[in-house]
């Protein structure tokens, strides 16, 4: 028989694991722009500035459907709004492979497909996955950027290879179709808003290991805790996140093309950095519950900035993947331990608005750095300006970091007893 005190697996992490692949189908195609960027604007016959402008439109919408994606998961549920945006970037993608004009690109792959991604995002998923976890909350929310990074790893050489056999609207009807078949299972039999009243408690007979002082926040309303110096804080670290991440995976390939590197090798190496965080947010994961998450966000995003001067600076192959290797190691992980911080500092019931509008100031980075990628080069023909305005945003928010509040750690737990 089964002793009553016995672990069972816990349904969460069920959730956590279709998660962890709607988070890698999203990200992936929102970062792994790379590389369709150059055969869309040859086709549709755009430069890179109006195919960029029309990238940072939809970073930005993105960015904006994430607070209305959190608001309606706190009264329509998540299942409601993952269906509802995988209905949104199936009907996109039909109308963006017609598209022959900028306006029609514009609403279609710019706008609206962009909303559909905003509706899927880690964004929709953080609140279920906080409502589940207390005593895991960082580890299991690590496991959205593990997610993030295997989108990258993934779609960046994916998308390259479709694209050597197919055209750009061949391999975006692919994806959706692949989207939409992982998706609507996922929502309709795993994803599931009530959670336990104790969440992921030990069991009977264990010492508690929830947060042991409740949330200083957890009384504001949502216009009382976003003027709090804390989530302006986090706000100016997502949006150096933003400006980083998606300079990497709209510019990333073209940067490193116009640097001499051929276009599997371009490819390679950023999927690498990727393929490299797989591993690394595991094991970042379970320090985010240990270490001050404060230092921990701080390292990550300072080795991500040194990772993109040293992009810029790479000569050779080995060069470029001993670079992506040593940046893989800390490149992901902001917007889990952002995430977590949100939660810790004003509670489960306002971290998916909270994070929604953290997340418009990634996006108003991701926005800008789009723009910026294709309109720099062409103008001075360097990749610096874009990509070392980057690093240095990096270096300043690892140090506003360091000013965020600590985090108690949990209560240590203690073997059941016979």
């Amino acid at each position: 028989m089964t002793s009553p005190d016995t672990p069972r697996w816990y349904f969460g992490w069920n959730i956590v694991a279709a998660a962890t692949v709607l988070t890698a189908l999203t990200v992936g195609l929102r970062l792994g722009l790379g590389p369709l960027f150059l055969p869309m604007a040859e086709d549709l016959g755009f430069s890179r500035s109006m195919l960029s402008s029309i990238v940072a439109v939809g970073m930005l919408c993105y960015g904006a459907a994430t607070p209305l994606a959190g608001w309606l998961v706190a009264r329509r549920g998540t299942r409601f709004v993952l269906l509802a945006g995988t209905v949104m970037l199936v009907g996109s993608t039909l109308w963006a492979v017609t598209a022959r004009t900028p306006l029609q690109l514009l609403l279609s792959f710019g706008i609206l497909m962009s909303i559909g991604a905003g509706f899927t995002s880690p964004v929709a998923l953080t609140p279920v996955i906080s409502r589940w976890f207390n005593r895991r909350r960082g580890m299991a929310l690590f496991f959205l950027s593990t997610g993030s990074m295997a989108g990258i790893a993934i779609m960046t050489p994916a998308l390259s290879l479709a694209l050597q056999h197919a055209s750009w609207q061949t391999t975006l009807l692919g994806f959706a179709a692949l989207f939409a078949a992982i998706t609507v299972p996922a929502a309709l039999f795993l994803i599931r808003d009530e959670a336990p009243p104790d969440g992921d408690a030990p069991l009977p007979g264990a010492h508690r290991a929830a947060n042991p002082v409740a949330p200083v926040g957890q009384h504001y309303t949502v216009l009382q805790a976003m003027r709090t110096s804390t989530f302006l804080k986090i706000t100016l670290g997502m949006f150096a996140c933003g400006f980083s991440m998606n300079l990497l995976g709209t510019h990333g390939m073209p940067m490193l093309m116009d640097h001499g590197f051929d276009a599997t090798t371009s490819a390679l190496g950023i999927g690498l950095i990727g393929l490299v965080a797989i591993p690394s947010t595991l094991v970042l994961g379970r320090l985010a519950d240990r270490l001050p998450r404060r230092k921990l966000l701080a390292a990550i995003y300072f080795v991500r900035g040194v990772g993109f001067f040293s992009l810029l600076l790479a000569g050779s192959t080995l060069e470029l993947y001993g670079t992506s290797v040593l940046g893989g190691i800390a490149w992901a992980g902001s917007i889990a331990l952002s995430s977590a911080i949100l939660a810790d500092v004003y509670g489960v019931r306002l971290v998916g608005v909270l994070y929604g509008w953290t997340y418009v100031g990634h996006q108003v980075g991701a926005m800008i750095s789009s723009w910026l990628g294709g309109w720099g080069y062409e103008h001075f023909g360097t990749h610096w300006l874009a990509f070392g305005l980057s690093g240095a945003l990096l270096m300043v928010a690892a140090g506003v970091a360091l000013l965020l509040p600590g985090r108690r750690p949990p209560l240590p737990t203690a073997r059941a007893t016979a």
